[in-house]
Protein backbone atom coordinates (compact mmCIF):
# COMPACT_ATOMS: atom_id res chain seq x y z
CA UNK A 1 0.00 0.00 0.00
CA UNK A 2 1.28 3.46 -0.86
CA UNK A 3 0.40 6.81 0.69
CA UNK A 4 -2.30 7.60 -1.89
CA UNK A 5 -4.04 4.27 -1.24
CA UNK A 6 -3.75 4.79 2.50
CA UNK A 7 -5.22 8.27 2.25
CA UNK A 8 -8.09 6.90 0.16
CA UNK A 9 -8.68 4.19 2.77
CA UNK A 10 -8.98 6.62 5.66
CA UNK A 11 -11.04 9.04 3.55
CA UNK A 12 -13.54 6.26 2.80
CA UNK A 13 -13.55 4.28 6.04
CA UNK A 14 -12.19 6.61 8.69
CA UNK A 15 -9.31 6.38 11.12
CA UNK A 16 -10.49 3.28 13.03
CA UNK A 17 -8.52 0.24 11.79
CA UNK A 18 -11.28 -2.12 12.95
CA UNK A 19 -13.45 -0.71 10.13
CA UNK A 20 -10.87 -1.49 7.45
CA UNK A 21 -10.93 -4.77 5.48
CA UNK A 22 -8.44 -7.27 6.94
CA UNK A 23 -6.06 -7.33 3.97
CA UNK A 24 -5.97 -3.53 3.74
CA UNK A 25 -5.66 -3.17 7.51
CA UNK A 26 -2.50 -5.27 7.61
CA UNK A 27 -0.95 -3.28 4.76
CA UNK A 28 -2.02 0.03 6.30
CA UNK A 29 -0.62 -0.89 9.70
CA UNK A 30 2.73 -1.77 8.10
CA UNK A 31 2.73 1.56 6.27
CA UNK A 32 1.90 3.51 9.44
CA UNK A 33 4.71 1.71 11.28
CA UNK A 34 7.28 2.89 8.72
CA UNK A 35 5.96 6.16 7.27
CA UNK A 36 5.86 9.52 9.03
CA UNK A 37 3.48 10.81 6.36
CA UNK A 38 1.05 7.93 6.98
CA UNK A 39 1.26 8.61 10.73
CA UNK A 40 0.46 12.28 10.08
CA UNK A 41 -2.49 11.40 7.83
CA UNK A 42 -3.87 9.05 10.46
CA UNK A 43 -3.42 11.65 13.22
CA UNK A 44 -5.13 14.28 11.05
CA UNK A 45 -8.07 11.94 10.39
CA UNK A 46 -8.42 11.29 14.13
CA UNK A 47 -8.31 15.02 14.86
CA UNK A 48 -11.06 15.69 12.31
CA UNK A 49 -13.24 12.91 13.74
CA UNK A 50 -12.77 14.22 17.28
CA UNK A 51 -13.51 17.79 16.22
CA UNK A 52 -16.71 16.71 14.49
CA UNK A 53 -17.76 14.65 17.51
CA UNK A 54 -17.17 17.52 19.96
CA UNK A 55 -20.21 19.29 21.33
CA UNK A 56 -21.04 22.52 19.54
CA UNK A 57 -19.66 25.75 20.93
CA UNK A 58 -22.44 27.79 22.46
CA UNK A 59 -22.54 31.52 21.94
CA UNK A 60 -22.55 33.62 25.10
CA UNK A 61 -25.97 34.70 26.29
CA UNK A 62 -27.12 37.85 24.55
CA UNK A 63 -24.53 37.74 21.77
CA UNK A 64 -27.08 37.85 18.96
CA UNK A 65 -28.83 40.81 20.57
CA UNK A 66 -25.52 42.67 20.96
CA UNK A 67 -24.70 42.06 17.29
CA UNK A 68 -28.08 43.37 16.15
CA UNK A 69 -27.76 46.40 18.44
CA UNK A 70 -24.28 47.14 17.10
CA UNK A 71 -25.51 46.89 13.52
CA UNK A 72 -28.36 49.28 14.21
CA UNK A 73 -26.06 51.73 16.00
CA UNK A 74 -23.59 51.62 13.12
CA UNK A 75 -26.37 52.87 10.84
CA UNK A 76 -27.38 55.68 13.22
CA UNK A 77 -24.19 56.92 14.95
CA UNK A 78 -22.03 59.44 13.13
CA UNK A 79 -18.32 58.71 12.82
CA UNK A 80 -16.35 60.10 15.74
CA UNK A 81 -18.68 59.71 18.72
CA UNK A 82 -17.98 61.99 21.70
CA UNK A 83 -16.92 59.03 23.88
CA UNK A 84 -13.55 58.95 22.10
CA UNK A 85 -14.39 55.74 20.29
CA UNK A 86 -14.14 57.24 16.82
CA UNK A 87 -11.72 54.64 15.55
CA UNK A 88 -13.73 51.64 16.75
CA UNK A 89 -16.50 50.07 14.71
CA UNK A 90 -19.85 49.88 16.49
CA UNK A 91 -19.49 46.11 16.92
CA UNK A 92 -16.21 46.58 18.78
CA UNK A 93 -17.93 48.99 21.16
CA UNK A 94 -20.65 46.45 21.93
CA UNK A 95 -18.22 43.59 22.52
CA UNK A 96 -16.05 45.74 24.78
CA UNK A 97 -18.93 46.10 27.23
Amino acid sequence: MDIAEFEDLIDRLGDDPSRWPDDQRREAERLVATSAEAQRLLADAKAVREALAAPPVRAPAGLADRIVTAARQAQVEPQGSPEGEADQPAAAKVFAR
